[in-house]
């Protein structure tokens, strides 16, 4: 079983479920995917605010493939992918966001090193540019 856990940043520094959930509705292993979500997402806007950058949009998903078909106190997570997707206005905003996500994934989220500590730990990046290059 795949449990997936998406946020959105739809303010300055804060960052909102996808799926419109309410926090209170996770179990604790989906509480997991919560928190490695929310420390990506801070550690990434942390390392943007040192730049003037214009990233319009910034979703983070984490997926935890479970060892059993249902969540019981059995359930073990066997393998974690990552899933980043930002929009930027320009070219030079594209390359310091990949530079943030790519700084926060490989070294400075806690959370994320903790996923690699429990199980195998694989992560893809998407960032588009929506305005003009320049």
């Amino acid at each position: 079983m795949t449990q997936k856990i998406t946020l959105r940043k739809n303010g300055e520094r804060r960052f909102e479920m996808g799926d419109n959930r309410n926090i209170n509705d996770l179990n604790p292993k989906e509480l997991l995917l919560y928190a490695t979500a929310n420390c990506a997402g801070l550690t990434i806007l942390g390392l943007l605010k040192e730049h003037v950058s214009s990233v319009t949009m910034l979703e983070i998903s984490v997926e935890g493939t479970l060892t059993t078909p249902t969540v019981v106190a059995e359930s073990k997570y066997s393998h974690f992918n990552i899933i980043y997707r930002a929009e930027c206005l320009t070219m030079k905003d594209q390359l310091v966001a990949s530079r943030a996500i790519n700084l926060a994934h490989d070294k400075y989220c806690g959370m994320v090193q903790m996923l690699r500590r429990i199980a195998p730990l694989s992560h893809e990046t998407s960032i588009v540019t929506v305005g003009e290059s320049k």
